[in-house]
């Protein structure tokens, strides 16, 4: 497919391995970027429950393994029990940001400047909705926003958990 620039636009899909591993605790994360940072969401995570102490350090080790060090992590405080201030991962510390925004999103910042927006799955999603809501989060064209993709996947928050 040619994208205009003279270059063809290669599209990069995710090995069915990889979705018929999902289950709780899994992050799935884009990490190439697109220039023009047209996609909302530059991946997804579903976490295992609500116990941020318990399931940030897992999602900041594993995108450090691949993006390098974590600084910061933004959370909605809505949808977490307890957030803490600052966690200390690896050695490391990640300060902890808490807005009542509501857009079941997490954002992580690697450095200063460096942002990744990710769909927070929550832990009630069966696995065929959350591979549903990882696949559309993780898409390069993808501008439909976190809340809408939790509705159309059938996980919104109002969903009772299991």
């Amino acid at each position: 497919m040619d994208t205009g620039s003279g270059s063809p636009r290669v599209i990069r899909l995710l090995p069915d391995t990889v979705h018929q591993a999902l289950r709780p605790g899994t992050a799935i994360v884009r990490l190439e970027t697109t220039p023009d940072r047209g996609g909302v969401l530059d991946g997804a995570w579903w976490p295992r429950s609500r116990d941020i102490a318990a399931e940030l350090p897992v999602l900041v080790a594993a995108l450090t393994e691949h993006l390098g060090p974590i600084t910061r992590v933004g959370l909605d405080t809505v949808a977490w029990d307890a957030l803490p201030t600052r966690l200390v991962v690896d050695d490391r510390v990640v300060h902890v940001d808490s807005f009542p925004v509501g857009d079941d999103t997490v954002l992580v910042t690697r450095g200063e400047a460096d942002h990744f927006s990710l769909l927070v799955i929550p832990p009630h999603a069966t696995p065929e909705a959350a591979h549903a809501a990882m696949a559309e989060a993780v898409r390069a064209d993808n501008v439909t926003g976190a809340a809408q993709i939790l509705i159309e996947t059938g996980t919104a928050r109002g969903a009772p958990e299991t």
